[in-house]
């Protein structure tokens, strides 16, 4: 280009600047030109031209890359498939410190597709080897929703008291803020209906360590007393219950649970001699496969 070394300036004279041996007409552009930075094989903004090849070559994208980046999915259950699982869960199995001791349960299990799905649930209670109060449920559930199940089935109530049988209707499922909702509604013969709500929320104190609320209220449309019933509010129970998970399918608990009689449920209970209120501590296990 023609670059000379740079002379001292003289006092009163400008400074050298080394570009007095430059060809400007050699490179394209003299005074007053502009610019011909095409011409020089440089874009203005000193990146490559538009149309010019990159610097490192792309490799085209192959078979191993695709897989690499999106795994196959798990043969046999990609969404909304028509394969058959099941899931069983012991929600509650527990003791509890009642004036003679107690046995607890709690659990629902389901089997079929990820939209239609036979549910079985169950609940109770046991004393002295006698079961107190109990019910079983066979419902058929459809998905709704990424959340929610609508169920229709049947209910079996056993225990102390004559058999009761009755027609289920309701939804299930997880509502915002990650609590899981049962609703339902149930028809007997001789006019018997009732209905029970029941929440549950886990707070994780830890990645084991999960602190579980529950509340469930039960309602029913006429008296019962041959199976303590009365109609209206019947019964409110509240707990916690804090679980140590050993493993993700297994897990010991401590809790406190709470119930309360209301209204005619009350009144029978008074006869019988029985509290209307009552507090316990219980410890059980909670496992599901």
């Amino acid at each position: 280009m023609g670059h000379d070394a740079p002379t001292p300036a003289t006092p009163g004279t400008p400074a050298a600047t080394g570009h007095e041996g430059m060809d400007h007409g050699a490179m394209g552009h003299g005074p007053g030109q502009p610019v011909d930075h095409a011409a020089m094989g440089h874009a203005p903004n000193g990146d490559l031209p538009a149309d010019a090849e990159p610097r490192t070559p792309i490799p085209e994208i192959t078979e191993a890359d695709l897989l690499a980046a999106v795994p196959p999915m798990h043969v046999g259950h990609e969404t909304h498939d028509t394969a058959i699982h099941s899931y069983w869960l012991a929600d509650r199995l527990e003791w509890q410190d009642t004036e003679e001791g107690s046995l607890a349960w709690e659990g629902v299990a389901w089997i079929g597709t990820d939209i239609n799905r036979v549910w079985l649930r169950t609940e109770g209670e046991a004393s002295d080897g006698e079961i107190e109060s109990g019910d079983l449920e066979v419902l058929y559930g459809r998905a709704v929703d990424p959340w929610w199940d609508v169920v229709a089935g049947v209910r079996q109530d056993f225990g102390e008291g004559p058999s009761r049988t009755y027609a289920a209707f309701g939804v299930q499922g997880l509502a915002p803020y990650k609590f899981e909702v049962e609703a339902t509604a149930y028809v007997g013969t001789g006019g018997r209906t009732a209905a029970t709500v029941e929440a549950e929320y886990d707070t994780l104190i830890t990645n084991r360590l999960i602190l579980q609320w529950q509340a469930e209220a039960s309602l029913h449309g006429k008296d019962d007393p041959e199976r303590g019933i009365g109609s209206g509010l019947s019964t409110v129970e509240a707990g916690a219950r804090l679980r140590y998970e050993i493993t993700r399918r297994f897990a010991p608990y401590l809790g406190v649970e709470f119930e309360r009689a209301f209204g005619g449920t009350a009144d029978l209970r008074r006869e019988h001699g029985e509290p209307v209120r009552d507090t316990r501590l219980v410890a059980g296990v909670r496992f599901w496969f």
